[in-house]
């Protein structure tokens, strides 16, 4: 059976939870590591979308440590954390 809150493509082959390493970074950190752990884990046909997802998050890590704001929010969009994910996701260029 498979476990919904702990499935196995957040564990290594080691059988460490990619948890146990994001619960210490920052948001965007934790979040880039836990899409380029599972890339190609989950699925196959998510692993190029998952490593597009890390680059996501690494570039709101870039900005936020530069000042700059989201390269990712337009003007009048979101502009906040979940929501401004959650619109880049579903306004795709």
């Amino acid at each position: 059976m498979v476990d919904p809150v702990n499935p196995e493509h957040y564990k290594d082959e080691s059988g460490i939870e990619c948890i146990e390493i994001t619960r210490h970074r920052n948001f965007n950190i934790g979040n880039a590591i836990k899409y380029l752990w599972r890339a190609g884990v989950k699925s196959q046909t998510t692993h190029v979308e998952d490593l597009k997802k890390a680059v996501f998050y690494i570039e709101e890590e870039i900005d936020r440590l530069e000042g700059k704001p989201s390269r990712h929010v337009k003007k009048n969009k979101p502009s906040t954390g979940i929501q401004n994910t959650w619109w880049f996701w579903t306004n795709k260029p």
